[in-house]
């Protein structure tokens, strides 16, 4: 007997345009859930859904920008009133860039990755926090990265914006840890996605979107308070904390520079 829409659970997830977001809608949608998508672009929301024939009452599409906290408020409360407390929100969205921070212009790139990635994050969690808590269940899932461990040159306002995520994360699990509300980070080793698919340099332990999505919502439901996908990652991940100062910057001396915005 299947479920009725009303009663099957709801996740939302910023960034869902493309890449993990759309990964990670795809596989909830495979599992029952109800959808609540939001992105920038919602047109290409609508563009990979419509061939999915998903019941228009399961999933609504919304249209914000993470980096304006009025947006995400503006957003949060047309899915409350319109779908309801989520079951799951997924801090998603995130952009990639390197910058070079010798160029002025450059510091505007990363005010703006700084943005999108950290504050996106918490303008994302804030207008949920409320609600959830009232209800005493749901968990916040902050997609942090791999490359928040350890700064990786030419990589300083992507690494400094996921080193910010995973702090976050860590300071509002312990805010919320009587109140049935789960924090959860999960930290992305190299994935398939159109943020990597510019890289000039090699990525070790790639794994498609589709492969991470499904292990990243295995992690989720199991309450998994921190978690590196794929597992090769996490031991990367461990030996990167250990390695001292002058070995670490040994390694990873003239690793190529993430491509700027602006090319002089």
């Amino acid at each position: 007997m299947v479920a009725p829409v009303a009663t099957c659970r709801l996740v939302l997830i910023t960034g869902a345009s493309s890449g993990i977001g759309q990964a990670l809608a795809l596989q909830y949608a495979r599992q029952g859930w109800r959808l609540a998508l939001v992105a920038r672009r919602t047109d290409l929301i609508k563009t990979w859904l419509s061939p999915l024939e998903i019941s228009a009452e399961r999933y609504h599409v919304y249209s914000a920008d993470v980096a304006d906290p009025d947006s995400m408020v503006a957003m949060a409360r047309a899915c409350l009133d319109g779908q309801g407390v989520p079951d799951v929100v997924v801090a998603n969205a995130g952009i990639s860039i390197g910058v070079d921070s010798a160029q002025r212009r450059d510091l505007d790139v990363m005010a703006r990755i700084l943005a999108t990635n950290v504050l996106g994050v918490a303008a994302t969690f804030g207008p949920f926090i409320h609600a959830m808590t009232a209800r005493g269940s749901g968990a916040l899932v902050g997609i942090g990265s791999v490359a928040g461990i350890r700064g990786l040159p030419g990589h300083g306002g992507y690494c400094a914006s996921k080193a910010a995520v995973i702090s976050y994360c860590e300071s509002l699990r312990g805010e919320l840890r009587a109140s049935g509300v789960q924090v959860l980070t999960i930290c992305p080793g190299y994935i398939a996605t159109p943020l990597t698919q510019n890289n000039r340099y090699k990525m070790p332990f790639l794994m498609s979107a589709d492969d991470f999505a499904a292990q990243a919502v295995r992690a989720i439901e199991a309450g998994a308070s921190y978690r590196v996908i794929p597992w090769q990652m996490g031991i990367v991940a461990k030996v990167l904390r250990l390695l001292p100062n002058w070995l670490f910057d040994k390694a990873f001396a003239g690793r190529p520079r993430k491509p700027r915005a602006i090319s002089d």
